[in-house]
């Protein structure tokens, strides 16, 4: 016959003999995820051992010594592996108050070797409870509170898809504390505790890999925004300058020669780094802006663009300047007598600011950017910076004075490019 508790230790030590298996091969969950996971399984396994000998050493001879240290182990490792959790939710963070109290249940129980102010196997081989007896108790309580605490601020503003696994894993913690406490002093080959805390690692898995699932497909809808907007914004400059070239083709041939040398020059240098679905350095895009002007300026004489380049060691998304100075100029200063364009770029704290200034005739931002038919170039800019470099785009304009387009980048590694 099966001793009593046999089948369900063995189904957890498959468990999380499975898991160890799974995560230490899956490429797609960062390195101190996989090395939290690996040191809970291990903590986890330990704990099973921990719950079959004890419950074997309650049953035969008296060995109090290594009753005693068997059951000091149990209560150490349990509040362990629950602080480790903290590491899956918020991996970046110190937290050094749960392993002072983690240190601190450590040392009252292991008083059970000299004192029975915490616990101590008595001769007759029955547990006694001291005054301390609840310590492991309230602080793996107060840990959990924590973890649940931690997992809420970590993930408020997350679907919440995300923070339902982790919220579910700490009731059932809490719910195998509290089956524990129901059944007395019956023997217990493997604790509640023990299954709920394996049955967690496996679904703390589950949960960091639906969130590589999650993040990737973030990713690829972000990514193909950028391509919708890439595919819009190509063409509208291609057809433009051709145009111009058309155009100076009947009315000053001179003209339509330098502007086609300008266009073919830009072409055969930076059409590639155009589709790029990265950062590029700034002064590329400055490079794309000035041909733009180039050919702009031969048409309209009226136009006049000025540069204030203060700062240029910055990365940012290809489009992003060129598309503001075509604005300014096709909707702004074409109608002025003396239409006037300044892009200003300056180091403003934390923040690469880019400036585009002009004294066109201006607009109702809040009006043009919420009707789909305006202003697509500036919605499209903006949805790109916030995307691929989390910086902004202000855009204040009034009516018959002018429009100002500031947009900030991060001063982060990611958006740095080294002086030359």
């Amino acid at each position: 016959m099966i001793p009593s508790g046999i089948p369900l230790i063995s189904f957890v030590l498959f468990l999380l003999a499975g898991l160890t298996f799974t995560v230490f091969n899956d490429p797609y969950i960062r390195r101190s995820h996989r090395t939290a996971m690996l040191i809970i399984i291990a903590l986890c396994l330990s704990l099973v051992v921990q719950n079959y000998v004890e419950n074997w050493l309650s049953e035969g001879e008296p060995r109090i010594t290594v009753r005693t240290l068997t059951a000091i182990f149990g209560y150490i490792v349990r509040p362990l592996i629950i602080i480790m959790f903290f590491h899956i939710v918020a991996p970046k963070k110190k937290f050094y108050i749960g392993w002072l109290l983690v240190g601190l249940n450590t040392v009252i129980h292991s008083t059970a070797l000299f004192s029975d102010i915490c616990f101590k196997i008595d001769s007759s081989n029955h547990y006694q409870g001291g005054p301390l007896r609840y310590t492991c108790l309230v602080v793996s309580l107060l840990l959990l509170i924590y973890l649940l605490y931690l997992t809420i601020s970590e993930y408020i503003q997350s679907p919440k898809r995300e923070i339902a696994i982790p919220v579910l894993i700490i009731v059932m913690i809490m719910l195998g504390t509290w089956l524990d406490g129901q059944v007395g002093i019956v023997p217990q080959p493997i604790t509640y505790l023990t299954v709920s805390m394996a049955v967690s690692c496996t679904f703390y898995y589950i949960w960091l890999h639906m969130q590589f699932v999650w993040e990737h497909e973030a990713d690829l809808k972000a990514r193909q925004r950028i391509r919708i907007a890439m595919s819009q914004i190509q063409p509208h400059f291609l057809y433009n300058t051709l145009s111009a070239i058309q155009v100076l083709c009947h009315t000053a041939p001179e003209k339509a020669a330098d502007v086609t040398e300008h266009f073919s020059t830009y072409l055969r240098d930076n059409l590639t780094s155009m589709d790029l679905p990265g950062l590029i350095p700034f002064r590329k895009e400055l490079e794309h802006t000035r041909t733009y002007v180039q050919i702009e300026e031969i048409r309209f004489p009226s136009i006049h663009v000025t540069y204030d380049i203060q700062d240029d060691l910055f990365q940012l998304p290809p489009l992003t300047l060129q598309p503001m100075v075509e604005n300014a100029i096709r909707h702004g200063v074409r109608i002025r007598e003396e239409g006037l364009v300044d892009v200003i770029s300056r180091r403003n704290g934390d923040m690469h600011e880019i400036v585009i200034r002009d004294n066109g005739k201006g607009f109702d931002p809040i009006e043009a950017l919420e009707d789909p038919e305006k202003h697509i170039g500036i919605r499209n800019v903006r949805d790109r910076v916030e995307t691929m470099c989390s910086g902004t785009v202000e855009v204040d304009s009034r009516i018959d004075e002018g429009t100002t387009v500031t947009i900030r980048i991060p001063a982060v590694p990611e958006n740095e490019v080294k002086s030359s």
